[in-house]
């Protein structure tokens, strides 16, 4: 018996898989799929999926925020937990990715749910804060886009999400990497920054929770 989070063996990962997993046949086509290009790496956990659809559920969102598409899957784990009068936008640069997303959206009837944004994500969150009955309206927020940018979207989050609404941080653990003072390419260096802030900062609760690459829960105050 341990009093601290288990390093998960492979052996103990299957495990895992086999007793909690309930993957719709529709996301492990598309994690098949995403899995022949050659950066599936940026794909999340299905066991990250599961865990985000269902804090959306727990959240009763309606309204939620994915920053970095890839090819979808993410948006449709969050599409596929909503009600049918909810919203996805969905924030990406690049077509040929979403053009996968986009597949796979309609293929599971969520398509409607889910409002694609194809323009760096930074315009987007402006954008829609521009939109003056945009502010602390969002329930939930998912970001997993390029690293250097993280703070920029978190402040904007926390300017889009409502009180009581959660941020999701994804990949703050980052293989690693962040607890390992050699490393300081600048991917590395913005995470510890913002994984830093997210502690002192008394605006919101938190939880860093250790699955897959490590995903980052601040409740909004």
């Amino acid at each position: 018996m341990s009093n601290k989070t288990l390093c998960i063996t492979e052996k103990l990962y299957e495990y895992m898989l086999s007793v909690s997993l309930r993957e719709p046949e529709v996301l492990l086509e598309l994690r098949r799929e995403t899995g022949l290009d050659e950066q599936a790496n940026m794909q999340i956990a299905p066991e990250q999926g599961q865990f985000m659809a269902l804090l959306v559920r727990l959240l009763g969102a309606k309204k939620t925020l994915d920053i970095g598409v890839y090819t979808g899957y993410s948006s449709l784990c969050i599409g596929l937990a909503l009600p049918q009068n909810g919203r996805v936008i969905a924030c990406d640069l690049n077509r040929q990715w979403t053009d996968i997303a986009k597949r796979y959206w309609h293929k599971a009837g969520v398509a409607d749910k889910i409002d694609l944004r194809l323009a760096p994500a930074r315009q987007t969150l402006e954008e829609l804060l521009a939109n003056k009955t945009a502010a602390a309206s969002f329930d939930f927020a998912f970001i997993d886009a390029d690293k250097v940018n993280y703070d920029i979207y978190y402040e904007y989050c926390l300017q889009l999400v409502r009180p009581g609404g959660l941020i999701a941080v994804d990949n703050v653990l980052w293989d690693g990497a962040v607890a390992d003072e050699s490393v300081d390419d600048v991917d590395t260096e913005a995470i510890r920054a913002l994984n830093s802030k997210i502690h002192a900062d008394p605006r919101v609760e938190l939880s860093l929770v250790p699955i897959a690459d490590g995903l980052t829960l601040a409740r909004k105050m």
